[in-house]
């Protein structure tokens, strides 16, 4: 396969959700449906606030209604970073059952799905460094991302190739670039949200984006040579 590098705005990749596919599979797992939770009399239901009240008061009812409410926006990012459908999911519930073991570190409740996220990234690295130990030590071996799964058929060509030019090579990232990289690229996050997602000062997210484009760009050139 050709790589293509288009370096686009990486705004553009994260406005355009129709570009990433979404797995079959998970959308007729339970992780994509949609439920409201109960309704108030405004029918806006409950605030997060609300939610992550209850549910460190122990109602199960609450976790269900936070899961519902925000297991779409978790799947999302978390096949970004594992688009191997089965990964994900286990990526998605691993990082709802720590957010929902640790719901008295949330300082603000109203903050709920921002912190989840961060659990989602945190979550993920260290997914990432475990995977690569056990590759190199032989004791795992995985099969080539398929890029038609991960880039949908309506995406414009550039934003498709900007997207297979990426997920082509990302499994042979360093766990910190390859966070960073998808952050920025694709899900279109600024310095300082980044940062705060990966639980690290801006100086050094700036830091491996710069290692992150610079591997990116010498995986170019091996594949044109």
């Amino acid at each position: 396969m050709s790589f293509i590098a288009v370096h686009l705005d990486p705004i553009r990749i994260a406005l355009d959700r129709n570009c990433f596919a979404w797995p079959a599979g998970a959308l007729s797992s339970g992780l994509m449906a949609s439920s409201s939770p109960p309704a108030t009399k405004s029918g806006a239901g409950p605030t997060d606030a609300a939610l992550v009240l209850a549910a460190r008061a122990g109602e199960a009812w609450a976790q269900e209604a936070l899961f519902r409410r925000h297991a779409r926006l978790a799947f999302g990012l978390a096949h970004r970073f594992l688009p191997r459908e089965l990964e994900a999911d286990d990526l998605v519930q691993d990082s709802f059952l720590y957010a929902f073991q640790h719901l008295n570190k949330l300082e603000n409740p109203q903050a709920f799905s921002a912190w989840l996220g961060s659990i989602v990234v945190r979550t993920a690295g260290k997914r990432f460094r475990r995977l690569r130990m056990l590759k190199r030590l032989g004791l795992r071996h995985f099969a080539a991302i398929d890029l038609d799964e991960v880039v949908a058929p309506s995406a414009p060509p550039d934003v498709a190739a900007e997207l297979r030019a990426l997920y082509a090579v990302i499994d042979r990232f360093p766990a910190a670039e390859r966070i960073a990289l998808v952050l920025r690229r694709v899900e279109g996050f600024e310095i300082p949200q980044i940062a705060t997602y990966m639980a690290t000062s801006e100086s050094t997210v700036k830091r491996k984006l710069r290692a992150a484009e610079a591997r990116l760009e010498r995986y170019h050139r091996e594949e044109q040579q």
